[in-house]
Order: structure tokens, then C-alpha cells, then sequence
């Protein structure tokens, strides 16, 4: 088994192993299983997320550890093992820290291009650290046209990439045509449902229990597509606006059905929010993708 601790990808290589994932026939037919987690004695917990790629005749699961410090920050890990259905035999373990990032970040962005109309001009970016960056990014990639304004609650020394530092959260949204919210935050952000009809915004929270980026009483108010219908049994966000009386139903599509043209596009008469929570099928295409980066580089030698 090889194991490759520092993994790299390019981001056209992870934008076509993610189109590759979400546009499989068996996607279609059995959605992709979402997320489960292990309660750890004493605290912390493990997140689990398998994934089957058939057309690689693979099977994934990234497993994702978070241990808290009696003194000090938690340890958070993520490590992607990947095992042929052929053989039984597994065929690498990843290191997913740096790959978690960007299939998050790519999910992301392939959602929105799809959202949004051919002639958006402006994104801002609502939290810059790496996961914001990385964002940043592969809108770059995928609409080079776009102005892309970030905000950093702690403030940005430099944003780089052509990126401007917005001097507030409203400064950053305003006239924006997309707003990705890329915070750790546990409470509320933005709320969509003020924005104008067609802003497309995009959350991906954490995994922390109860943590979201907008208000659940927005939710009824917006054209809401997720990265699979899995996630509307876990994003908070979600799960509280159907407690409340939101009729899941109304999802208008999920990623995989936005990609193969199935989806309901945008209403053009509320505001658009794509949510999402991260998925074993994203990790698995983006590891399938670093392995066989590693093979070419290494000419399939073990090292």
C-alpha cells in the first residue's frame, strides 16, 4: 500500500475528477452516502466519509479525528484510504488535511459557475483563511473575470491573486453577485433571504453540532441546492428550517444534478443558496486524482 503524506493535485485535475464523481450514472440512480460519527470517551470524535467510485473500481473512506487538548488546540486530522473492490487490498492511504481543501473549495465553486448567470461580475469571499483562499482560488479558474472582494473579520494583510480586502461584511457583499461563506462561525453571517433575487450564496459551516452561516428562518425564502440530499439531514441550518416547518421537498437540486442538467435552475425571483457538507464521493475522486498524480511523478515506484 503506498502512502503518500504530502499528496498534490492541480486544480484542473480536481475540478475533472469532481465533475467525473458527480456525473456518474450510479450517482443517479443511489445518492452518494453522506457522513456518520463516532462520539470518542471523553470528548471528540471521528467523522467517517465513505465513497464507492466505480469507474476507478475503488472504494474510500476518509476518516477525520478530532481530539481534544486538555491544554491547547485540538488535534484534527483527515486521512483517505482508498481499496480495490477488485482485490480487497488496499491501495493508498492519503494524508486528506491539504485535499480536504480543495475538493471543499472546488465543490464550491463548481456549484456556483453553474448558478450563476454568464455575466456575474463580483464575488466576495466571507472568511480568508486557507479554506477562503483556496475559494478564491477556483473562481479564478473557472470565471477569470470575475472581481473578487474578501472580508476577514480579524482583518487581511494581503489578499493577493487580485483579490481586494473589503474593509467591513457589508463593504464585501454589497453588489456582489456571489457570496461564499467560508467562516468556523456557529451563528449567523449573512442572511440571504436580504439579498437581491439571483445573489447566489454558498455555505459550508463546520461540523460542529448546531454550527450554520445564515439564519434557518431564511431558508424558505431562498432557491436552496445542496452538494447531495444527504446534506438535508445534516447541515444545522437545514435540519432547524424543517423542524420549523420547511418542506425539504423544495429543494430545487443537488450538484450531481445541476452537472448532468437535471436540476431546476435558479427562479430568478429569490436568492440562490447552495449548501453543502462535505462528501466521501469528493474526497475519493480528489485522492483517486493525487494517487495517480503520484504514480506519474514516481513512474509507480514505491518510496
Amino acid at each position: 500500500m503506498r502512502v503518500i503524506s504530502s499528496p498534490r493535485v492541480s486544480e484542473q485535475a480536481v475540478l475533472a475528477a469532481l465533475r467525473d464523481a458527480f456525473r456518474a450514472p450510479s450517482l443517479h440512480a443511489a445518492p452518494a452516502p453522506g457522513q456518520f460519527t463516532v462520539d470518542l470517551p471523553g470528548g471528540g470524535d471521528v467523522i467517517h466519509y465513505p465513497a464507492v467510485l466505480p469507474h476507478a473500481d475503488v472504494y474510500s473512506v476518509k476518516v477525520s479525528p478530532y481530539l481534544p487538548a486538555p491544554a491547547g488546540p485540538a488535534v484534527v486530522t483527515a486521512w483517505t484510504m482508498l481499496v480495490s473492490l477488485s482485490t480487497g487490498q488496499p491501495l493508498a492511504l492519503l494524508d486528506a488535511s491539504e485535499l480536504t481543501v480543495e475538493r471543499t473549495a472546488a465543490t464550491t465553486v463548481l456549484a456556483a459557475d453553474l448558478l450563476l448567470p454568464p455575466g456575474a461580475r463580483t464575488a466576495a469571499v466571507i472568511g480568508y483563511g486557507r479554506v477562503g483562499r483556496a475559494h478564491a482560488r477556483y473562481l479564478r479558474r473557472l470565471r477569470p473575470g470575475m472581481a473578487v472582494r474578501a472580508f476577514f473579520p480579524r482583518g487581511i494583510d494581503e489578499a493577493g491573486d487580485d483579490v481586494r480586502a473589503a474593509a467591513s461584511l457589508e463593504d464585501a457583499v454589497t453588489g456582489a453577485d456571489l457570496v461564499m461563506l467560508c467562516t468556523s462561525a456557529a451563528g449567523d453571517v449573512v442572511d440571504p433571504a436580504t439579498l437581491p433575487a439571483g445573489t447566489v450564496v454558498t455555505s459550508i459551516s463546520t461540523n460542529a453540532p448546531g454550527a450554520r452561516e445564515m439564519p434557518p428562518a431564511a431558508v424558505r425564502a431562498l432557491d436552496v441546492y445542496v452538494d447531495a440530499l444527504t446534506t438535508l439531514h445534516v447541515a444545522a441550518d437545514l435540519t432547524r428550517a424543517a423542524a420549523d416547518g420547511w418542506d425539504p421537498a423544495a429543494v430545487r437540486g443537488d450538484l450531481s444534478g445541476l452537472l448532468a442538467g437535471h436540476a431546476q435552475g435558479p427562479s430568478g425571483e429569490r436568492p440562490v443558496y447552495f449548501r453543502s457538507v462535505g462528501l466521501g464521493i469528493e474526497d475519493a475522486a480528489v485522492a483517486w486524482a493525487a494517487l495517480h498524480n503520484d504514480n506519474v511523478m514516481t513512474k509507480g515506484q514505491p518510496r
